[in-house]
C-alpha cells in the first residue's frame, strides 16, 4: 500500500468518524469540535486530489471562521439543551425515515458509478503544463473571468450594505456618541480644577 492510499484511508476514516460523532454527540461543543475534524479531513482529501486551493479555502473559511463562530456562539449562549433534546425526540421517526432514504439514494448512486473515459484527459487539459492547480485557478479567475469575479464581489458588498440598512434601528432612548461635538469642545470649559482640602472628599 502506497503512502497516498494510506493517507486517503486515514482521512476518509477520520471524516466519517467525525461526521458520525458530530451528529450523535450529546455536548454541542464536542459536536463543533468533531465537525472541525471532519472539515480538516475533507481538506486532506482535497489535497490528495490535487485541489490545494479548495483545501485551503475549506480550512480558512469553514474551520477558521465559521466553526470558530459556531463554537463561540454555543459556548456564550445560555441554551437549555435538555429542552432542545426533548423537542428533537418528537421528530426522530421522521429523521430516521429521511436518513434511510438518503442511504438508499447513496447506494443507488454508488451502484451505478462509472468513470468516464475522457474525464482524466479533460482534467489535465484545463491545467497548463508545469502550472499548479492553484496557479491555474488564479489565472482562470483573474484573467478569463475577471469581470464576473469583480461583479460577484460587488453584489455581495451591496447585499451586505442592504442587510445593515434594513436591520438598523435608531432608538431615541439610547444615548449616542456625537463625534463632532467631542471634537469642537472647548478645553477650558470641559475641565474644572477643584481645590480639595485634606481629609475631605469631592
Amino acid at each position: 500500500m502506497t503512502i497516498a492510499a494510506l493517507s486517503f484511508y486515514l482521512f476518509a476514516l477520520s471524516a466519517v468518524v467525525g461526521g458520525l460523532f458530530t451528529v450523535i454527540s450529546r455536548n454541542p461543543v464536542h459536536s463543533v469540535l468533531w465537525l472541525i475534524l471532519t472539515f480538516l479531513s475533507a481538506a486532506g482529501l482535497f489535497v490528495l486530489l490535487g485541489a490545494e486551493f479548495v483545501a485551503m479555502l475549506l480550512i480558512i473559511v469553514y474551520v477558521g471562521a465559521v466553526m470558530v463562530l459556531f463554537l463561540f456562539v454555543v459556548m456564550m449562549l445560555d441554551v437549555d439543551f435538555a429542552e432542545l433534546k426533548a423537542e428533537m425526540a418528537k421528530y426522530m421517526p421522521l429523521a430516521l425515515l429521511i436518513g434511510v432514504i438518503l442511504l438508499m439514494q447513496f447506494g443507488l448512486a454508488f451502484g451505478s458509478w462509472s468513470t468516464s473515459e475522457g474525464a482524466e484527459a479533460a482534467r489535465t487539459a484545463i491545467t497548463p503544463e508545469g502550472v499548479s492547480n492553484t496557479a491555474a485557478l488564479g489565472l482562470l479567475i483573474y484573467e478569463q473571468y475577471f469581470l464576473a469575479f469583480q461583479l460577484a464581489g460587488m453584489i455581495l458588498l451591496v447585499a451586505m450594505i442592504g442587510a445593515i440598512v434594513l436591520t438598523l434601528r435608531h432608538r431615541t432612548d439610547i444615548k449616542r456618541q456625537n463625534v463632532l461635538h467631542q471634537m469642537w469642545r472647548d478645553p477650558a470649559k470641559s475641565m474644572e480644577m477643584k481645590d480639595v482640602k485634606p481629609g475631605q472628599g469631592l
